[in-house]
């Protein structure tokens, strides 16, 4: 799992929205794994939780024309197709997320205890409603997750991690992030943020290949890439990959 460094490199820094509920992130994971892995000591990254779903009442999404939970099913179809990444869009109709403010808040009381923590947790939950298909706005799926992800990652507390989420403690973390994401009006996930300092940064919205991503920050910095990825030491690396992360790399 990447961690980050004091020394950047190059000067680049880069802001990921998103959410753990968002069905195009995930498409996403093959790129962005892919970017963190070969930019590994090069840049240094944070994540911004959107808070896609606040609740379903009055909830509209004009682009996709969706108002109920069993609309989602065929955005996500469609983005399973797009992407090449597994989602389980049956739980629309079987067991619907009320809400992606949950798993947003979890991901923040991740972030508590360590970068690795909070990038795990976020992977893992995006697991677990991808491809187990279970409730993520389900406190007990979140503690689930946050009891997996400490025989993961060393030093990660699941206990301390069930007590601030059940105190709020992570609850003006994520206020925040609603309100940086509100400030530079952010509507659509994945969005990216990079930022050099020496120039202007890129605003990089939706989902999007991985030759643009590196034309973008080649744009702002040069940076030697890897000619060629080893696919098992590439594994080994982030611990676990779908068919599609696999092929990103080929």
């Amino acid at each position: 799992m990447a961690e980050q460094k004091s020394n950047i490199k190059s000067g680049l820094e880069i802001t990921y929205y998103t959410d753990p509920l968002c069905c195009w992130s995930w498409g996403f994971e093959p790129q962005w794994r892919r970017l963190l892995y070969e930019l590994n000591d090069k840049i240094r990254y944070r994540y911004c939780m959107g808070g896609l779903l606040p609740k379903w009442k009055n909830y509209n999404d004009n682009l996709n024309s969706v108002t109920r939970p069993i609309q989602m099913g065929p955005v996500w179809m469609h983005a399973k197709e797009i992407s090449g990444m597994p989602m389980d869009y049956n739980i629309w109709m079987r067991d619907p997320p009320s809400s992606s403010y949950p798993a947003c808040l979890a991901v923040k009381c991740a972030s508590i205890q360590s970068l690795r923590a909070e990038e795990k947790y976020l992977r893992m939950v995006r697991e677990e409603l991808m491809i187990n298909g279970k409730n993520i706005s389900n406190r007990a799926v979140l503690f689930e997750i946050a009891e997996k992800v400490e025989k993961e990652i060393p030093g990660f507390d699941a206990a301390i991690f069930k007590e601030d989420f059940k105190n709020d403690a992570a609850l003006d973390a994520f206020k925040k992030d609603l309100q940086e994401i509100q400030y530079h009006r952010i509507n659509r996930f994945p969005t990216l943020v990079i930022r050099s300092a020496n120039k202007k940064g890129v605003l990089i919205s939706g989902y999007r290949p991985y030759p643009l991503l590196i034309e973008s920050i080649h744009n702002l910095t040069d940076l030697k890439l890897p000619k060629k990825i080893n696919r098992e030491t590439y594994t080994k690396y982030w611990g676990s990959l779908t068919e599609r992360e696999l092929r990103e790399i080929e």
